[in-house]
């Protein structure tokens, strides 16, 4: 997920009641919901090192409690300095417990864990151990009716202490216990329909009558179906078919119970790998591309280079569950989450891309 939802989702579990347990539960619990992405940090190194890195050993369970360490590490220097700066009028009004703060920040920090896994990009919890990727593909990346939810669940008690204080309300030491309750209620409600949506968008696949008048020759050996979510539509999902010639996108409606695709725009027959598409299989960026994608489609593109007899070979690296429209993505003309190897003539790399960022 992004960023946002997971700070607000770590705010929110806090509010839940774990505020009333430690001082700067709230604090800490933001602070480690957010806390895995910490490893876009590898962008400086470049897109294809943030690429191979992300989601890394920080969105592990073998990583958790170093995380949660040095999130309770940073509250605790930030507690010791504000104490002796003497800006402290009055004690906080939880009870400084540090070890159940670090408890806290573990569950914080396997909200962003569950929070990741819901998506189609997916996660390795288990490596180094188990180095297979996981994705429940329920959510999109950036789920408006969650952030919403999220949204409404910290900002409601705010607004309504407001309005309590004029009419003389006495002020609560922690607000928003029911809002925040009611918020986790109906987000974990959510997954569950997108989940029950999902199985059943996959089981009309499995079970669609590809042999009509319109789709006579397709005829089609399923191997493997993939769903991926729209945002806010938990009804409307993007298809991938793997079939042993081809894979065959589609868009299905479990409410109405149909699938549409379209053969000329939607089939990818599996090329036949070319040498160059071989050797770009074999570079940093094709390693670490195959080893995260589940749907890779791998192309090869011939262009004029600089010189007369030169010529420019583009083997492109995409993955299907990422090749539909969205009102937040383009993703049939410029997917997400796309590489690129340049051969020149001769047969050597020239240049490396990631969503066409180069890779210096």
């Amino acid at each position: 997920m992004e960023p946002i939802t997971h700070l607000m989702t770590g705010a929110v579990l806090s509010r839940a009641g774990f505020n009333r347990k430690a001082a700067y539960a709230t604090l800490a619990m933001t602070l480690a919901a957010e806390a895995p992405d910490l490893d876009t940090l590898w962008s400086i190194k470049g897109p294809i090192a943030v690429f191979q890195h992300h989601r890394g050993w920080t969105h592990t369970f073998l990583g958790l409690p170093l995380e949660a360490a040095v999130v309770v590490g940073v509250v605790w220097l930030g507690h010791r300095w504000y104490t002796r700066s003497g800006k402290a009028k009055r004690p906080p009004a939880a009870p400084m417990r540090w070890g159940l703060l670090y408890l806290f920040c573990i569950i914080a920090l396997l909200s962003h864990l569950l929070l990741d896994w819901m998506n189609s990009y997916g996660l390795r919890p288990f490596f180094p151990l188990n180095p297979h990727w996981y994705a429940a593909s329920l959510v999109f990346i950036f789920d408006p009716i969650i952030f919403a939810i999220l949204l409404i669940a910290l900002v409601a008690p705010a607004i309504f202490g407001l309005v309590n204080s004029e009419v003389g309300v006495r002020k609560q030491a922690f607000r928003g216990r029911g809002w925040a309750i009611a918020a986790i209620v109906a987000v974990t409600a959510l997954w569950g329909g997108r989940a029950v949506e999902h199985q059943n968008a996959i089981h009309l696949v499995q079970n669609y009558d590809f042999t009509g008048a319109d789709n006579a020759q397709r005829n089609m050996q399923i191997l493997r179906v993939s769903a991926s979510p729209y945002p806010v539509n938990l009804f409307r999902w993007h298809i991938v078919i793997d079939t042993p010639q081809s894979y065959e996108l589609a868009t299905v409606d479990t409410f109405g119970g149909t699938l549409t695709t379209h053969q000329l725009t939607d089939t990818f027959y599996k090329p036949a790998l070319t040498p160059d598409m071989r050797r770009a299989e074999q570079t940093w960026l094709g390693k670490v591309y195959l080893d995260w994608s589940s749907y890779p489609l791998v192309t090869e593109t011939t262009s004029a280079g600089p010189g007369a007899n030169d010529s420019i070979t583009t083997v492109t690296f995409r993955d299907l569950r990422f090749m539909y429209d969205t009102p937040l993505m383009s993703g049939r003309e410029a997917p997400p989450l796309s590489g690129a190897v340049i051969f020149n003539s001769d047969g050597k790399v020239v240049r490396m891309e990631m969503d066409g960022h180069v890779q210096h």
